[in-house]
């Protein structure tokens, strides 16, 4: 997340950049899961290393991108009379659109959240943590009597640990946001 704000704060007002940084975290979203933790195996070996390199790449699009529209989509008005009162850039940008756009920016992370529990699941495969340990382990194990078992442990797990995730996301939306920008 602290990636993501970053580089979208960065690259919001300025287009060719916008466009490198969105394109760039395109791309990488649309490498196969198993296809950059293989890749990722050779420089960094298994376990962790690898797998929150590829969350952190796999999540950087829906933050970076609604961090963009979300500081796009500052009214011009307000932003002028901001200046017009005599805010630096800087402090119109952290006091006037990160407030107005950070239901945006939280829905961003919140799809981020979202897909890196599905993809941390196939992170397994590269030895590293997290549910998808039972799940590769039932199925390396089919035609046993607890293959099954582990399938079905992982796999609600990882449903569940999704819904709570994304609970407690609409939660810190709803009371980190101010009402006049919820009505």
């Amino acid at each position: 997340m602290v990636i993501g704000v970053g580089v979208g704060m960065l690259v919001w007002n300025r287009p060719i950049p916008r466009s490198v940084v969105i394109a760039s975290a395109g791309v990488a979203l649309t490498i196969p899961s198993l296809a950059m933790l293989a890749v990722l195996i050779p420089p960094f070996g298994l376990g962790w290393t690898p797998t929150v390199i590829a969350l952190v790449l796999y999540s950087l699009l829906p933050i970076v991108r609604n961090t963009v529209v979300g500081l796009r989509e500052v009214p011009p008005a307000i932003m002028e009379s901001a200046k017009g009162m005599g805010m630096s850039p800087t402090t119109v940008l952290f006091q006037i659109q990160l407030p107005m756009a950070w239901p945006i920016i939280l829905t961003g992370v919140r799809v981020a959240a979202q897909l890196t529990i599905g993809i941390a699941a196939i992170a397994a495969y590269v030895a590293g943590p997290g549910l998808g340990q039972f799940i590769f382990q039932g199925l390396s194990s089919l035609g046993s009597k607890n293959a099954l078992n582990y399938a079905l442990t992982g796999t609600l797990g990882v449903v569940i640990l999704a819904l709570v995730i994304d609970a407690v996301f609409v939660s810190i939306t709803r009371s980190t946001t101010s009402r006049g920008l919820r009505a």
